[in-house]
């Protein structure tokens, strides 16, 4: 029978690359939508097509707010089973107990 932190690795695994490519839009929209604005010295009305897809908007109303939701729950997620395979790892690299004299 496989241990629960198998199965948790597993759906880690399997979800990662559903939500990658959305993590990967919002993050990298978002950045530029900042940096072009506060540094590259464009306008809010130059960069607003960032946000449009930063946002989903371009998905319609009803998929725009099933966009937001879904890559939420992925994000917290992975950030939730990345770090509890991660705080697994490093109980299992700690010594048990104290060494004898």
């Amino acid at each position: 029978m496989s241990s629960p932190l198998v199965h948790l690795r597993r759906w880690h695994a399997a979800v990662a690359p559903v939500v990658l490519a959305p993590l990967l839009i919002t993050v990298l929209s978002g950045m530029s939508y900042r940096l072009l604005k506060d540094w590259g010295g464009l306008g809010r009305d130059q960069v607003h097509w960032l946000m449009v897809v930063h946002e989903g908007e371009w998905l319609g109303p009803w998929a725009e707010s099933v966009y937001v939701l879904l890559n939420g729950l992925g994000l917290l997620w992975m950030l939730g089973s990345g770090a509890l395979l991660l705080i697994r790892r490093w109980q299992q690299r700690k010594p048990r107990g104290t060494p004898a004299p």
